[in-house]
Protein backbone atom coordinates (compact mmCIF):
# COMPACT_ATOMS: atom_id res chain seq x y z
CA UNK A 1 0.00 0.00 0.00
CA UNK A 2 0.90 3.20 -1.11
CA UNK A 3 2.10 5.97 1.61
CA UNK A 4 0.63 9.83 1.82
CA UNK A 5 3.90 10.84 0.54
CA UNK A 6 3.99 8.59 -2.54
CA UNK A 7 1.23 9.44 -3.51
CA UNK A 8 1.80 12.91 -3.55
CA UNK A 9 4.71 12.23 -5.13
CA UNK A 10 2.42 10.25 -7.94
CA UNK A 11 0.07 13.02 -8.47
CA UNK A 12 3.01 15.63 -8.63
CA UNK A 13 3.89 13.97 -11.46
CA UNK A 14 0.89 12.93 -13.26
CA UNK A 15 0.14 17.09 -12.87
CA UNK A 16 3.16 17.13 -14.03
CA UNK A 17 3.09 15.64 -17.22
CA UNK A 18 -0.46 16.79 -17.96
CA UNK A 19 1.09 20.49 -18.00
CA UNK A 20 4.03 19.40 -19.82
CA UNK A 21 1.29 17.91 -22.57
CA UNK A 22 0.13 21.53 -22.79
CA UNK A 23 3.40 22.96 -23.84
CA UNK A 24 4.90 23.16 -27.03
CA UNK A 25 7.85 21.09 -27.65
CA UNK A 26 11.07 21.50 -29.97
CA UNK A 27 10.96 21.76 -33.22
CA UNK A 28 7.33 23.03 -32.79
CA UNK A 29 7.69 26.31 -35.58
CA UNK A 30 5.64 28.55 -33.28
CA UNK A 31 8.60 28.33 -30.52
CA UNK A 32 10.50 30.05 -33.57
CA UNK A 33 8.45 32.79 -34.32
CA UNK A 34 8.58 36.27 -32.73
CA UNK A 35 5.67 37.52 -30.65
CA UNK A 36 3.16 40.59 -30.62
CA UNK A 37 2.59 43.09 -28.46
CA UNK A 38 -0.37 43.23 -26.15
CA UNK A 39 -3.09 45.88 -26.51
CA UNK A 40 -6.10 44.52 -23.91
CA UNK A 41 -5.67 44.48 -20.60
CA UNK A 42 -8.67 42.65 -20.27
CA UNK A 43 -10.10 39.62 -18.18
CA UNK A 44 -8.93 37.12 -21.12
CA UNK A 45 -5.27 38.25 -20.30
CA UNK A 46 -5.83 38.15 -16.81
CA UNK A 47 -7.43 34.61 -17.41
CA UNK A 48 -4.41 33.18 -19.70
CA UNK A 49 -1.73 34.47 -16.75
CA UNK A 50 -3.62 32.44 -14.51
CA UNK A 51 -3.69 29.39 -16.85
CA UNK A 52 0.23 29.93 -17.18
CA UNK A 53 0.66 29.91 -13.45
CA UNK A 54 -1.00 26.80 -12.90
CA UNK A 55 1.08 24.99 -15.86
CA UNK A 56 4.11 26.50 -14.64
CA UNK A 57 3.73 25.66 -11.30
CA UNK A 58 2.36 21.92 -12.38
CA UNK A 59 5.27 21.45 -14.45
CA UNK A 60 7.96 22.72 -12.41
CA UNK A 61 8.94 25.52 -14.07
CA UNK A 62 10.72 29.01 -13.19
CA UNK A 63 8.57 30.19 -16.33
CA UNK A 64 6.47 30.46 -19.11
CA UNK A 65 6.11 32.40 -21.82
CA UNK A 66 2.70 32.61 -23.89
CA UNK A 67 4.20 31.18 -27.58
CA UNK A 68 4.78 28.44 -25.11
CA UNK A 69 1.34 27.35 -25.03
CA UNK A 70 1.34 28.59 -28.63
CA UNK A 71 -0.29 32.03 -27.96
CA UNK A 72 2.57 34.61 -29.92
CA UNK A 73 2.11 37.26 -27.19
CA UNK A 74 4.45 39.09 -25.38
CA UNK A 75 3.61 38.08 -22.32
CA UNK A 76 5.17 35.82 -19.19
CA UNK A 77 5.09 34.54 -15.76
CA UNK A 78 8.02 33.34 -13.88
CA UNK A 79 8.52 32.59 -10.36
CA UNK A 80 12.38 32.54 -8.45
CA UNK A 81 11.38 31.09 -4.97
CA UNK A 82 8.46 30.13 -3.26
CA UNK A 83 8.43 32.96 -0.96
CA UNK A 84 7.91 35.33 -3.93
CA UNK A 85 4.17 35.11 -5.45
CA UNK A 86 4.52 34.40 -9.56
CA UNK A 87 5.60 37.12 -11.66
CA UNK A 88 3.37 38.21 -15.22
CA UNK A 89 5.02 40.01 -17.39
CA UNK A 90 3.83 42.10 -20.46
CA UNK A 91 5.43 43.79 -23.18
CA UNK A 92 8.88 42.96 -21.61
CA UNK A 93 11.74 44.88 -22.56
CA UNK A 94 15.35 45.43 -21.18
CA UNK A 95 16.39 48.94 -21.28
CA UNK A 96 19.58 48.20 -19.19
CA UNK A 97 21.90 45.65 -18.88
CA UNK A 98 25.79 44.85 -17.05
CA UNK A 99 28.09 44.48 -18.87
CA UNK A 100 29.40 41.38 -16.93
CA UNK A 101 28.00 38.05 -17.90
CA UNK A 102 27.79 34.86 -16.65
CA UNK A 103 27.57 31.10 -18.17
CA UNK A 104 25.13 28.92 -16.31
CA UNK A 105 22.83 25.91 -17.11
CA UNK A 106 19.27 26.17 -18.02
CA UNK A 107 16.64 23.77 -18.93
CA UNK A 108 13.66 24.85 -20.69
CA UNK A 109 9.69 23.47 -20.61
CA UNK A 110 9.81 23.29 -24.20
CA UNK A 111 12.83 21.31 -24.15
CA UNK A 112 11.53 18.51 -21.22
CA UNK A 113 13.05 15.91 -22.56
CA UNK A 114 16.88 17.31 -21.42
CA UNK A 115 14.93 18.24 -17.59
CA UNK A 116 14.09 14.78 -17.48
CA UNK A 117 17.59 13.61 -18.45
CA UNK A 118 19.11 16.42 -16.06
CA UNK A 119 21.04 18.31 -19.01
CA UNK A 120 21.64 21.96 -18.32
CA UNK A 121 22.37 23.51 -21.50
CA UNK A 122 25.33 26.83 -20.83
CA UNK A 123 24.19 29.74 -21.76
CA UNK A 124 26.00 33.32 -21.24
CA UNK A 125 23.18 36.30 -20.20
CA UNK A 126 23.88 39.48 -18.12
CA UNK A 127 24.50 39.43 -14.82
CA UNK A 128 22.16 42.27 -14.08
CA UNK A 129 19.59 43.50 -16.17
CA UNK A 130 16.73 46.26 -15.83
CA UNK A 131 13.25 45.05 -17.21
CA UNK A 132 10.47 47.79 -18.25
CA UNK A 133 7.29 46.06 -18.80
CA UNK A 134 3.86 46.39 -17.90
CA UNK A 135 1.68 44.28 -15.10
CA UNK A 136 -1.60 42.30 -16.12
CA UNK A 137 -3.35 45.59 -15.16
CA UNK A 138 -0.92 47.49 -18.07
CA UNK A 139 0.54 49.78 -15.80
CA UNK A 140 4.21 50.27 -16.65
CA UNK A 141 7.10 49.01 -14.20
CA UNK A 142 10.70 48.63 -13.87
CA UNK A 143 12.55 46.25 -11.74
CA UNK A 144 16.31 45.73 -11.41
CA UNK A 145 17.09 42.42 -10.71
CA UNK A 146 20.39 39.97 -10.98
CA UNK A 147 21.56 36.70 -10.99
CA UNK A 148 19.09 34.06 -10.90
CA UNK A 149 16.00 36.17 -11.52
CA UNK A 150 17.83 38.07 -14.42
CA UNK A 151 18.73 34.62 -15.81
CA UNK A 152 14.97 33.69 -16.18
CA UNK A 153 14.02 37.14 -17.31
CA UNK A 154 16.39 36.69 -19.95
CA UNK A 155 14.97 33.37 -21.02
CA UNK A 156 11.68 33.95 -21.19
CA UNK A 157 12.20 37.19 -23.25
CA UNK A 158 13.86 34.63 -25.70
CA UNK A 159 10.83 33.21 -26.09
CA UNK A 160 8.97 36.37 -27.19
CA UNK A 161 11.35 36.49 -29.60
CA UNK A 162 11.47 33.21 -30.99
CA UNK A 163 14.98 32.47 -29.49
CA UNK A 164 15.92 29.15 -27.77
CA UNK A 165 18.64 28.08 -25.12
CA UNK A 166 19.75 25.80 -28.59
CA UNK A 167 20.14 29.35 -30.50
CA UNK A 168 22.33 30.58 -27.19
CA UNK A 169 24.63 28.41 -26.25
CA UNK A 170 27.91 26.68 -27.78
CA UNK A 171 28.06 24.59 -31.27
CA UNK A 172 29.20 21.70 -29.15
CA UNK A 173 26.49 22.20 -26.59
CA UNK A 174 23.90 22.07 -29.05
CA UNK A 175 25.36 19.11 -31.37
CA UNK A 176 25.20 17.19 -27.79
CA UNK A 177 21.46 18.00 -26.61
CA UNK A 178 20.07 17.56 -29.95
CA UNK A 179 22.23 14.11 -30.25
CA UNK A 180 20.03 13.57 -27.04
CA UNK A 181 17.03 14.64 -28.34
CA UNK A 182 17.47 12.57 -31.80
CA UNK A 183 18.25 9.09 -29.74
CA UNK A 184 15.21 9.65 -27.35
CA UNK A 185 12.73 10.47 -30.37
CA UNK A 186 14.18 6.70 -32.27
Amino acid sequence: MATQQEKREAESRERRRLALAQVRQFPDPVLKQPSRAVEEFDDDLAALAKRMVSLMDDAHGAGLAAPQIGRLRRMFVYEVSEEVVSIVVVNPEIVEASEEKVVGGEGCLSISFLIDERHDVPVERHERIRLRAQDIDGNVVERDVEGHEARVIQHELDHLDGILILDRTTREARGEALRMLRRALT
